[in-house]
């Protein structure tokens, strides 16, 4: 899908983010004049841009701002064909302790993002949902007709983001195309997410602690992703869609931590740690997805399997242990 980028002007915002930097260096590659959206800190730290191959960092335009200032995000839109908006704040339980924060950041950020694409006609806008607004699932597998459920603080704020990009078609017919992804993984994940605190661990420390692992999630390489979010860039008709992205396979937590203590090749215990379980009510139990619609209007499915991209995971990840601190981290 690399050819339909070349030469187009496009917006990355939280492009120094795990997905967001994958992203933002496959449209180098395929040719886009990428204007990259960091948030702004004193360190003028750009996040795993910094990891990218030099002719890639070269080729960017990498601005340093906050999400939640509306005339900045205005000012950052100029010009762009094709915004994609990654940019949120994450971690579930985070969003326990700062619920407003993530008000402020993914509901009022993405209002921002989407009156600036309204007000400079922006040919695309491809808004980043995640498959924690459908919370447990009430049938399996999952597709775009399922109800969203707010079973944490930040499902609730993402539900708004979704609901706000699906007024703005239906009001202004603001060309959007709300992405939906699975659980991904790989490398430059950060240790707030599973796979990669159970691997920092196994790696480094003789035991793993972790929470529930009777959750059951689809779990998807990055790569695969990225690879959803530049055909929706470019296939036609699908303005006002949700687009899922999953494989179709449902893997529970304890599966997936056998697979990863496997691929780091070491012997280690394991306990269970209950201040690492969310509340009852709030854990998703089951996400499986449908990923009918994505493959009939994108041509998408994804190639790597879990055990592939469990192993390039670890790979990486050996390499960069300094990066993780596994007996800081909660899964």
């Amino acid at each position: 899908m690399s050819a339909e980028m070349n030469g187009k002007s496009v917006l990355v915002t939280g492009a120094g983010g795990f997905i967001g930097s994958h992203l933002t260096e496959a449209l180098v590659h395929a040719g886009a004049r990428v204007r990259a959206l960091v948030h702004y800190n004193s360190r003028s730290d750009w996040g795993h841009l910094e990891s990218l191959d030099p002719r890639a960092r070269e080729a960017l335009e990498v601005i340093a701002g906050d999400l939640r200032d509306p005339f900045y995000v205005a000012e950052a839109a100029k010009g762009i064909e094709v915004i994609f908006h990654l940019a949120a704040l994450i971690p579930i339980p985070y969003s326990y302790q700062a619920p407003q924060e993530y008000v402020d950041t993914n509901v009022r950020g993405t209002l921002n993002v989407l009156e600036a694409a309204r007000r400079h006609g922006t040919s695309r806008v491809l808004h980043t949902s995640t498959s924690e607004t459908y919370g447990t699932a009430l049938y399996t597998p999952i597709d775009e007709k399922h109800p969203l459920q707010a079973q944490s603080p930040y499902s609730a704020s993402k539900i708004g983001a979704d609901k706000l990009a699906e007024s703005y078609w239906c009001s202004f017919g603001t060309p959007v195309v709300t992405v939906r992804p699975f659980n991904t993984y790989g490398p430059r994940q950060s240790a707030r997410a599973f796979l990669p605190t159970v691997l920092s661990q196994a790696l480094t420390l003789e035991v793993i602690r972790v929470g529930s692992l009777e959750p059951v999630r689809d779990m998807n390489y990055v790569q695969d992703t990225v690879d959803g979010f530049l055909r929706a860039a470019d296939a036609p008709g699908v303005e006002g869609q949700v687009l899922n992205l999953g494989s179709g396979r449902g893997v529970r937590m304890g599966e997936l931590l056998d697979l990863a203590i496997q691929a780091t090749g070491r012997r280690v215990r394991v306990e269970h740690d209950a201040g690492r379980v969310r509340p009852e009510k709030s854990e998703v139990m089951q996400l499986i997805c449908d990923a009918s619609r994505a493959r009939a209007v994108l041509g998408w499915q994804p190639r790597v399997t879990l055990e592939a991209g469990v192993a390039r995971t670890a790979s990486w990840i050996a390499d960069h242990l300094p990066d993780y601190k596994p007996r800081l981290y909660n899964v």
